[in-house]
């Protein structure tokens, strides 16, 4: 065996080793990744040849973690783990977004990269280990990517950024990123923090890109070791450079004048559009009559690719010139914004929120404890009284297809619209939530449209929220070699698609809660993602401008059919006693008062939490808690049966 190791320090001095050459050497490259106690296998498979007609990089990311890891059984009858739970589908996304841009634009081979938790101890977070690992099985292999990345995570603890922290000390964090990047280029950012400023968020993706640094120059070295960093051959694609001469001569001026002409109507545009490739392929046709049916089917596909290409770049120039977008707004402007509260008369809570041509109605209910969520995850074992559930349709986008599961997609949506509200509502409040977000009209980031409407169901439910939340998407124009670029507000979904960033930042009036980027551009400068998150801060005030129109607080009481809550603690000891034997005394207060109780011990104490429906009840459940708890004093009469 040729076992290689390789190590690389953290800035607190914490290590990281990398060992490959030892176990599961027939994939294409792996790597067994080690910090403390926590260890990874990364693998990485790639097919020998694309898939006849496929045009995009079918990469597909598994991260899975093994309850043996950390000595426990899985949960369930059949005590064997299934499908990824929702934390194993966030870090695949994270590492899927890393990944994803370093394949070359004309390499369509199916690639498999699978990272699995074979140990941990509690101590350190192996979902911010995932990406280097995954990265360093693809240097491990000859499977062509443009460089090494990284993955860290940065947290803000007491004033100061610590890299990787420790799941004890996020405990003291207001800040939690996971960060991507390559030893030149920030890639990827998603995480959630305490209101903090747009300066303090460029510090921790600085301090992110120092730690990377090291470990994408480890990677470089295991690549000449191993002499993997000559990558295989390969040709996917097969062109026609006359054909892409041609078209691009024929279609640029067309294309340009619609994206000049500013149309507000995404179906009218794309109906444009589309027009003037069918146009071209219908002439294209008659004046090649010579081909046969296979090879005319052949030239439409690399018209359909050319023509991507001259519409991007129509686009992209049309607002780099001239400062016009699709829809005729300027690069600052906000799309029209209309909200309503309550559309639905039955839910605790509700509202509509459209912005353009996206559009979410969400729905608001408030439960007792026993509706709280139990997360039994490999490394957390814990319940989740706030909830967020986002959905998106096919009819939001006018597809004619059938609504399946629940995609990778939607489970990272709603993360990042539940990352964004949740630090808003306090604490000590004593109802479990829930938010439904249903996506009925989509054009542009429905996940920012999603936090708007949660904040005005959450409102229009009586949830006391610290402070209300609004979210904008952002995109970014540049091309290589240019130092003109401009930063666009409120994107549409094709500025998203041909835009070289996506960048989603929620807050309140004093800071950012959440965000999400990914960069498909080389040599971002700091300055550019400054100015960037500057003119999001402008946009999402205008929007939370429009959120407070609508509902200026939480409304004062809640809805009549919304269940109360009487809270009372009761002595420790006591705890025992209002339970009875099996449960038999709570169970028959909550049965002949039609009441809920759950009791929570905390602080050695019992809280005691009533919810009903009916005043009445809920004052005889709480007389006969009390009798049971209350200590006989002196003067007071007690009557006996």
């Amino acid at each position: 065996m040729n076992v290689i190791t390789k190590t690389v320090s953290l800035p607190d001095g914490r290590t990281i080793s990398i060992e490959t050459g030892k176990v599961a050497k027939q994939a294409d490259g792996s790597c067994m990744l080690r910090m403390g106690n926590t260890v990874l296998l990364a693998t990485v498979c790639a097919a020998k040849d694309a898939v006849p007609g496929t045009d995009f990089m079918p990469l597909q990311v598994e991260y899975r973690e093994q309850y043996a890891a950390a000595g426990r059984f899985p949960g369930g009858f059949t005590k064997r783990e299934g499908k990824a739970t929702d934390n194993e589908i966030l870090t695949c996304r994270l590492v899927d977004r890393a990944l994803r841009p370093l394949f070359p634009s004309d390499f369509h081979a199916e690639v498999y990269v699978n990272v699995i938790l074979f140990s941990a101890d509690g101590v350190d977070q192996p979902d911010a280990l995932a990406g280097f690992a995954a990265s360093c099985a693809l240097a491990c292999s000859d499977i062509p990517f443009e460089c090494p990345i990284s993955e860290v995570r940065v947290a803000r603890i007491n004033g100061e950024y610590v890299i990787d922290p420790t799941f004890e000390q996020m405990k003291n964090a207001d800040m939690d990123i996971m960060v991507g990047a390559s030893k030149e280029n920030i890639m990827m950012v998603e995480g959630e923090m305490n209101e903090v400023s747009e300066q303090d968020l460029l510090g921790a993706l600085k301090a992110a890109q120092e730690a990377i640094r090291p470990m994408c120059v480890l990677q470089e070295e295991l690549m000449k070791e191993l002499g993997t960093d000559v990558k295989r051959e390969y040709c996917h694609e097969v062109n026609d450079e006359e054909l892409r001469e041609q078209l691009r001569k024929e279609t640029y001026d067309k294309c340009y004048a619609i994206a000049e002409a500013g149309d507000h109507d995404k179906k009218a545009r794309e109906e444009a559009f589309d027009k003037i490739k069918t146009d071209f392929a219908e002439a294209y046709a008659a004046a090649h009559t010579e081909l046969t049916e296979d090879e005319l089917e052949e030239k439409n596909a690399l018209i359909d690719r050319y023509y991507h290409d001259v519409e991007r770049d129509a686009m992209r120039r049309c607002i780099l010139d001239e400062g016009k977008r699709l829809d005729g707004r300027t690069t600052e402007e906000i799309r029209p914004i209309w909200c309503e509260v309550s559309p639905l008369p039955m839910p605790h809570g509700s509202s509509i929120f459209t912005r353009g041509e996206t559009q979410s109605l969400t729905t608001c209910t408030l439960g007792t404890k026993l509706d709280e969520k139990m997360v039994d995850d490999v490394l957390n074992k814990s319940y989740q009284r706030f909830l967020l559930h986002y959905n998106f349709p096919p009819f939001c986008t006018g597809e004619a297809k059938a609504q399946r599961g629940v995609g990778r997609r939607e489970i990272g949506h709603g993360h990042l619209a539940w990352r964004a509200l949740k630090g808003q509502i306090p604490e000590e409040f004593p109802y479990t939530v829930r938010l439904v977000s249903q996506i009925l009209e989509s054009n542009g980031s429905s996940s920012m449209a999603t936090v708007c409407a949660g904040t005005l169901a959450l409102m229009d439910a009586g949830v006391p929220m610290k402070k209300p939340v609004s979210g904008i998407a952002m995109g970014l124009i540049k091309n290589p070699g240019e130092d003109k670029y401009a930063v666009l507000s409120d994107i549409l979904g094709d500025e998203d698609h041909l835009g070289d960033m996506d960048f989603k930042v929620t807050g309140t009036k004093d800071g950012i809660t959440a965000t999400q980027m990914d960069i498909k551009v080389d040599g971002l400068s700091y300055e550019v993602l400054a100015a960037a998150l500057e003119q999001a801060r402008k946009g999402r005030l205008h929007i939370l401008g429009k959120i407070t129109e609508c509902i200026a607080e939480p409304r004062e009481d809640y809805k009549p059919f919304v269940p109360r809550i009487v809270q009372i603690t009761i002595p420790q000891d006591m705890i025992g006693a209002v339970i009875g034997p099996g449960g038999k005394v709570i169970q028959d207060i909550q049965k002949t008062t039609g009441t809920t109780i759950t009791i929570t011990e905390t602080d050695n104490k019992g809280v005691v939490d009533i919810f009903g429906l009916d005043k009445e009840a809920m004052d005889a459940a709480l007389s006969r808690i009390k009798s049971i708890v209350a200590q006989p004093e002196v003067g007071d009469v007690y009557n006996g049966k």
